[in-house]
């Protein structure tokens, strides 16, 4: 489990394949078989040495996230599992990513960067307005809704420690939606 405050930048040093190699000051910290977010995808380090961790991908999660779609050089967010003793600070992250949307645009506002994220009606069906969704594996609140996008604000903060950034109209981002919205819905479907 995750808490979707992302702990730092890695740059991929391999991709392709079915395996990823990410290249990190936390890989430090990992472990063969330890957990670890990329992007906001939990994945099991297969091997660890030299700053980096290696995963294996299985063709699930390149389906159903922007994995697949990285390159040697790319920026990604890197979070370690959470441990029973630390705050909860964001909102409960699994790593199991819903599916994709697309950033159709970015403005700023004071501060803030707001950015606009399209996304299939299946996912949209679980965002609310002040919910929590997890971009690119960053916690974030919905601002916004409106019939086939989300908006979201980020502080500087999260502008300079995470991918997001750097993101453009036209980039995928990774979404995972409030688990519980789903469960609520398997159970009134019943």
């Amino acid at each position: 489990m995750f808490t979707g405050l992302v702990q730092g930048l890695g740059t991929v040093a391999e991709a392709g394949g079915g395996r990823l190699v990410v290249e990190t000051p936390l890989a430090s910290e990992l472990r063969q078989g330890d957990s670890v977010a990329v992007n906001g995808v939990c994945l099991t380090a297969t091997g660890v040495e030299d700053g980096r961790f290696a995963a294996d991908v299985m063709e699930e999660t390149l389906r159903r996230s922007s994995l697949g779609s990285l390159q040697a050089g790319a920026p990604v967010n890197v979070e370690l599992p959470m441990r029973a003793s630390d705050r909860l600070g964001g909102h409960i992250v699994q790593g199991h990513v819903d599916g994709t949307g697309t950033v159709r645009e970015h403005s700023d506002e004071g501060t803030a960067r707001r950015l606009t994220i399209e996304v299939e009606p299946e996912l949209l069906r679980y965002v609310v307005e002040k919910g929590p969704i997890a971009v690119d594996g960053v916690s974030l609140t919905v601002t916004a809704l409106d019939g086939d996008s989300f908006e979201v604000s980020l502080v500087p903060e999260t502008l300079e420690r995470t991918t997001l950034g750097r993101a453009w109209p036209g980039d995928l981002v990774n979404l995972e939606v409030d688990v519980l919205a789903k469960y609520v819905e398997r159970l009134v479907a019943r």
